[in-house]
């Protein structure tokens, strides 16, 4: 659980989009070193793009200036990442790391969830169109009986 909370503690917004930055997840799913990171990412937009998704969506970059301990700052590359992106990055991550295997677990059960509704919105939309179907056929036969 305390995973999960973390994991919607770095969501941001970016453009009007819910984002995560790749740095943060990074440190989250248990990566110590960026290049073993990106190498995830890369194999994750593969996916992304294999899947017909537009990946410059899902993985925008941007910069950030960070300040160095010599009292510096110098501009520091990263990615906004949407949650389909990090549901990607989390299926071509390391299962052996407890925190990877819980993004899996997570996003396969937030993709079960949001499936589920809509569903739920699908059968609500019908039940709503039927009730307006047989409402109307019902002040049809009513009217045709008024008029006789």
């Amino acid at each position: 659980m305390e995973l999960f909370r973390q994991f919607e503690s770095i969501a941001n917004d970016y453009e009007g989009v819910e984002c995560w930055s790749a740095r943060e997840l990074s440190k989250l799913l248990g990566y110590t070193q960026w290049r073993n990171f990106e190498n995830i990412v890369e194999k994750a937009k593969a996916a992304c793009r294999n899947a017909g998704q537009d990946v410059s969506y899902h993985f925008a970059d941007v910069s950030k200036i960070v300040s160095l301990g010599s009292g510096s700052e110098r501009e520091l590359y990263d990615l906004m990442l949407t949650r389909y992106a990090c549901y990607l990055i989390a299926q071509n991550g390391d299962a052996r790391k407890p925190q990877v295997a819980f993004a899996q677990n997570y996003f396969a059960v937030q993709t079960r969830r949001a499936e589920l509704i809509q569903k739920r919105i699908l059968e609500y939309e019908r039940v709503q169109a039927r009730n307006k179907l047989a409402e109307t056929e019902w002040r049809r036969g009513l009217s045709q009986m008024r008029r006789r």
